[in-house]
């Protein structure tokens, strides 16, 4: 069922587009829904085919209409041009259609997020673990949180539909609608680098976002890490933005606090202080032990103690960046911390899989250098015997990032197995051969090209007392070889070999 925003039972095409596109009065007609998937078109809905990097939506512009679409608006590209199908359904061209298609998406559903407080989360790694942490602290039976990110949309708690870690416009709004009609006034939301390139949050109201930190990703889309970063940064410039939070640890925090200072209120965080000696967010004086973290934080509001189930020093980070937003919302500090102290552990991020015999076995979602990094030097934090990595990289992806994973698992872990991760439609060998160029001791590093069997042996060789990092698919309930999804879980994996141990 589409929604619809509650004071506009129907609109006219041309009220959609307006101002962006004039509609002729014979091509007018009212318009009970959107869609961008050909697939889904219902009918009455207007179809919209956006030119994309392999291949232009008007490709499937007669399928649209088989399904009963009321109009087809198309941006126009060099080369491309309307098929003629039939005088039934006027052919509309949009000039920039993609910079402006979440406004009229917005403006369908009666722009659901102007009565709601949404957190953009954003950053090259921890996206999915603040909007999580963060979502889960605000989230009561009186003012409950949704969510929108890489594990679904929903209410915290209850989510569905994973995919795309920020969906498209049309589904992005209609999503909102749809948490807005649930009585949902509060969402968080993982914005990607793609997201904000390709303006998919375009028309959304963000009250406040989130900088978890910049890495090596993604350079296989945004080809420089300059580009990378500018996506970014484009959240942080939005209008109408109330708060920044950002991670003052990261040079890419601190160059944001140059760049928006003054026009932003800035909440920085971290774990040292700042150079600047500006008063912000920070942890201090860690205890990391096989059940948790304890440390204290000091605030702009005073200073408390945080307790977490959640391992590692990043984590600390995670739950900092989640403090300064609950804090900018009017949350108590000690009510804040206790909120965060009963953070759940998040599917495949640094999730703990412990039986009555074998080594610790930690599932975790880190597919780029920094992550992988961070993730190591957790679990290392909880290991007391040797530290193992079972881990690989995705094909048709960034390449640049292969031999950095490398030397990040072998700068940090004891004992290397190198296997396949999504190859999609690169040939896994090749794929592992481009990430063994960066081993300094490549004889050292065991390789097993099935995952399966690379995770099975690390439990087999390692210890009691070790620990086994398996890296990359976290939550993923899929193995992508070529178009096919392969049915694979490495947390099902870990809970089989573990005998049910979480």
């Amino acid at each position: 069922m589409t929604l619809r925003g509650a004071s506009h039972p129907a609109w006219r095409l041309s009220e959609l587009l307006s101002p962006h596109v004039s509609v002729p009065a014979e091509w007018d007609r009212e318009i009970t829904g959107l869609c961008l998937d050909s697939r889904r078109a219902q009918p009455g809905e207007v179809f919209f085919a956006l030119a994309g990097h392999d291949h232009h939506g008007l490709t499937h512009a007669a399928e649209a209409i088989r399904q009963g679409v009321a109009a087809v608006v198309w941006e126009p590209l060099k080369g491309v041009s309307a098929p003629h199908l039939g005088d039934d359904v006027p052919f509309i061209q949009a000039p920039d259609l993609r910079r402006y298609l979440g406004q009229v998406a917005a403006r369908f559903h009666g722009h659901p997020s102007r009565s709601m407080k949404v957190v953009g989360v954003t950053g090259t790694d921890g996206k999915t673990s603040v909007s999580q942490i963060l979502a889960a602290a605000l989230d009561s039976e009186s003012a409950p949180c949704g969510v929108v990110g890489t594990l679904g949309c929903g209410r915290w708690g209850a989510l569905r539909d994973p995919g795309l870690t920020t969906p498209d416009p049309v589904t992005l709004h209609r999503w909102l609608a749809e948490l807005s009609a649930q009585g949902i006034r509060q969402v968080v939301m993982e914005v990607s680098s793609h997201a904000l390139a390709q303006h998919r949050v375009a028309g959304v109201d963000f009250d406040l976002a989130i900088l978890t930190n910049l890495g090596h990703d993604h350079l296989d889309y945004h080809v420089t890490a300059a580009a990378y970063g500018e996506a970014k940064a484009r959240l942080f410039e939005w209008p109408g933005l109330k708060t920044a939070v950002l991670n003052l640890d990261d040079p890419f925090g601190q160059m944001l606090v140059g760049r928006i200072e003054g026009h932003v209120p800035i909440l920085g965080y971290g774990l040292r202080p700042d150079p600047a000696g500006r008063d912000h967010l920070q942890a201090s004086d860690l205890h990391l032990g096989p059940e948790g973290v304890r440390c204290r934080v000091h605030t702009p509001w005073g200073d408390g103690e945080l307790e977490t189930r959640l391992l590692g020093r990043f984590n600390v980070l995670n739950l900092l960046a989640a403090l300064g937003a609950l804090l900018t919302l009017d949350v108590t500090l000690s009510d804040a911390l206790e909120r965060l102290s009963r953070s759940p552990v998040i599917p495949g991020r640094m999730e703990c899989f412990r039986g009555s015999h074998g080594p610790t076995l930690v599932v975790d979602y880190a597919h780029t250098p920094e992550a992988l990094t961070q993730a190591l030097q957790a679990a290392r934090d909880h290991c007391s015997g040797h530290l193992w990595c079972v881990f690989g990289c995705g094909g048709n992806r960034d390449r640049g990032k292969r031999p950095l994973m490398a030397r990040a698992a072998e700068r940090y872990a004891d004992h290397v197995i190198l296997t396949s991760d999504n190859p999609r439609w690169e040939d896994p060998l090749t794929i592992i051969e481009e990430v063994s160029r960066g081993f300094a001791r490549p004889d050292a590093v065991h390789i097993e090209v099935e995952r399966d069997a690379a995770i099975r042996h690390a439990f087999m060789q390692a210890g009691s007392r070790d620990m086994v990092l398996v890296a990359g698919k976290g939550h993923e309930t899929g193995q992508v070889v070529g178009s096919e999804v392969r049915p694979y879980s490495d947390r099902d994996l870990a809970l089989a070999l573990t005998g049910g141990g979480a």
